[in-house]
């Protein structure tokens, strides 16, 4: 077993069939490659889905490692995404030459320019997209990739192919982290990987960290108190505490509650986030709250926890705001 590499990047997908769980995403893209005529991209959906790796494989199944970095350019967050990065340098290698082709690859006459996270581009950087992207389409393919769609100003939309990502279920995600584990020598017990999922969210990249922090700090054996130890989740024992503290008529009781939570670091946000996951039923990969509640008393709760969470935001000190909602939702609990 090696950790020095992060598996994110070691197992990430070197070609299109290697995507986990997008199928007609795959499909699509497929028969595109097979004729080596892509249109202009847009893939848009939740983080760790494989908008990123997806784009890449098509560049390395069109390219192939060598001819990548003269036909591909990849501009993410952390460069500067003003309009003058769209008049100089998005410009400058749209209109550039193609280049010679290179045996064994499909290698077609444009370039791929991968612009991530494009949803954090500005509105006058998008609107100096439109003009480069019709001048230049003969020689230069486009591929946007966002998590929010509504963000891209629909000219720019309505140029491209949409493909939208899917959160992973956790049976894909199961699959591919016990072809991590096996590759890697490691052994994740099923309890573990329930909990994985469950702070996974569907986010593929966020599971495989996690699995691998896990494994640098407690060794080759996951179990679910070192997935506990490195995502930062509280246990669903907890919470289950707490909110059966609520349910009972002793305020002593909940405040012993809220100070053991405090007391053992728990981030006040993560325990409202898990509160919400427990109270309304059907949330992804999370056991349901076995505390009885009507439809109105979620609701009520519901709206304790964006409350309390704006507080949060906003600076609020941790255990008054859990003190207060604990209190609110036992006022409404009991008092029903």
């Amino acid at each position: 077993m090696t950790t020095g590499q992060p598996w994110v990047e070691k197992y990430r997908p070197r070609n299109v069939n290697e995507v986990a769980h997008q199928d007609e995403v795959v499909q699509t893209l497929k028969r595109s490659l097979e004729t080596a005529n892509l249109p202009h991209l847009l893939f848009y959906g939740p983080p760790g889905t494989g908008k990123t790796s997806t784009a890449l494989a098509i560049a390395r199944q069109l390219y192939g490692p060598e001819l990548m970095k003269t036909r591909v350019m990849e501009l993410n967050a952390s460069d500067e995404r003003g309009i003058s990065v769209v008049r100089n340098k998005v410009k400058a290698f749209a209109s550039g030459a193609v280049g010679q082709p290179v045996p064994g690859y499909p290698c077609p006459p444009y370039k791929l320019l991968i612009l991530d996270e494009a949803d954090s581009m500005t509105q006058d950087a998008q609107n100096a997209l439109r003009r480069t992207m019709e001048a230049y389409s003969k020689v230069t393919r486009f591929c946007f990739i966002c998590n929010y769609v509504s963000r891209i100003i629909e000219p720019l939309a309505s140029r491209c192919a949409k493909f939208r990502f899917r959160p992973l279920h956790r049976e894909v995600m199961s699959d591919r982290l016990h072809f991590i584990c096996a590759k890697e020598g490691v052994v994740l017990q099923d309890e573990a990987l329930g909990l994985l999922a469950q702070v996974a969210g569907g986010d593929l990249r966020k599971a495989v960290t996690t699995l691998q922090s896990a494994v640098r700090l407690g060794g080759v054996q996951v179990d679910r108190q070192s997935i506990l130890d490195v995502s930062g989740q509280v246990p669903p024992e907890v919470i289950q505490q707490l909110l059966e503290a609520c349910q009972s008529s002793s305020y002593a009781r909940v405040q012993q509650q809220v100070t053991d939570i405090i007391a053992e670091g728990y981030p006040a946000q993560q325990v409202l986030l898990q509160l919400q996951a427990a109270v309304v039923p059907g949330a992804p990969g999370v056991a349901p709250s076995s505390v009885p509640m009507s439809d109105k008393q979620r609701a009520g709760v519901c709206e304790l926890l964006a409350e309390s969470d704006k507080e949060l935001i906003d600076g609020a000190d941790e255990f008054l705001q859990l003190l207060n909602i604990a209190g609110s939702v036992q006022q409404l609990l009991v008092s029903s």
